[in-house]
């Protein structure tokens, strides 16, 4: 849902769209906008699976600090997509499972 016209404000400026792939297939985002805005603008709320109950995750707080927007950008894991820039042919994909952390001893 975009709002295009604003009792306030008045008609919303038209923006340069860009194309990005979100799990293989091609949406729309404004530029300017972040991953996550451009996803719910494409109604997308689901942006992966909570570690302990394999439960949806999406957007909570919306500037980063719950990091429940993580999400697999250009094939970097765990990247915040709240606080990420679209850029053209940008690829997101959810993210499965938890992070690879390997021990250093």
């Amino acid at each position: 849902m975009e709002i295009l016209n604003h009792n306030i404000l008045g008609e919303i400026p038209k923006v340069k769209t860009i194309t990005i792939k979100f799990e293989g297939k091609s949406i729309l985002a404004r530029v300017g906008q972040t991953v996550a805005s451009a996803l719910m603008a494409n109604d997308v709320h689901k942006l992966g699976h909570s570690r302990n109950l394999s439960q949806p995750r999406g957007v909570y707080c919306g500037n980063g600090r719950c990091q429940s927007c993580i999400m697999t950008i250009d094939g970097i894991e765990n990247v915040r997509s709240c606080r990420t820039l679209v850029k053209e042919g940008m690829i997101v994909k959810r993210c499965t499972g938890d992070p690879d952390v390997r021990r250093t001893l």
